[in-house]
């Protein structure tokens, strides 16, 4: 398994030559710089810290640029652990490049969900909402807490309430990579990932089997082409009197 950071910059979508239209992802992926190797003699497991964007040592404490001058780098502003087999192969001060992945990958995308603060239980849980005509006093409530004799003294673990929405960890799994830009540093990945725009996401291998997976088409190349200069004309030479 292999993984990689980066941020997400917002959606779009691109076509394929056929007029195949895929909803993507835009995925900036600058290369991540491995910052320390974990061992299982040392550490008791296998993977990689890699320090994503990098920052101004003026900006970074002392603990971040000792971890810097060991791998010969810069301070960062984001610092992950990623764990899988091929992660093992890199050493100190390594970069992970955006062409790890390839179009046509299945990966699995892990980023923090959107935050909606305080919220009741019709948005958070999706819960029916009460009638609201013929004198009824219960619109948006919460239902029953009764527990059938179970567990009088209290309300039982679990039970869905009003409370904190979102800004939690989340996965989404079995997303298409559609494609990979070495050179501007990007990776469009179909459908939605967790997050806001310019939040951090991890992008690894898919854990589970997919089967039947469908083949990324060709997209169209938008590339403008090079534009030919019109060779300019030299100026006849002046005819000189006799």
């Amino acid at each position: 398994m292999k993984a990689i950071v980066g941020r997400k910059m917002g959606m779009t979508e691109v076509f394929a030559e056929d007029g195949t239209m895929y909803p993507v992802s835009v995925v900036e992926v600058l290369p991540n710089v491995v910052t320390q190797v974990k061992t299982l003699e040392k550490d008791g497991y296998v993977a990689v810290q890699v320090g994503y964007e990098e920052k101004r040592e003026s900006r970074a404490n002392k603990c971040e640029k000792g971890i810097a001058a060991k791998a010969n780098t810069t301070p960062h502003y984001v610092s992950k652990e990623l764990r899988g087999d091929e992660m093992a192969n890199y050493q100190l001060g390594d970069k992970i490049t955006v062409d790890l992945f390839k179009a046509g990958d299945i990966v699995d995308v892990i980023g923090t969900s959107k935050g909606h603060g305080y919220t009741g239980t019709i948005k958070r849980w999706n819960m029916t909402i009460g009638p609201k005509g013929h004198g009824s006093g219960y619109h948006r409530g919460q239902g029953s807490f009764a527990n059938n004799g179970r567990y009088n003294h209290g309300v039982m673990p679990g039970k869905h309430m009003s409370g904190h929405m979102g800004n939690e960890s989340a996965t989404i799994l079995n997303l298409t990579v559609v494609a990979v830009n070495a050179e501007k540093n990007y990776i469009l990945v179909k459908g939605g990932i967790p997050g806001p725009r310019k939040g951090i996401v991890v992008i690894r291998s898919a854990v589970k089997v997919v089967k039947n997976a469908k083949a990324v088409k060709t997209l169209i190349d938008r590339t403008p082409a090079p534009v030919e200069e019109a060779p300019v004309a030299e100026p006849a030479p002046e005819a000189t009197a006799e």
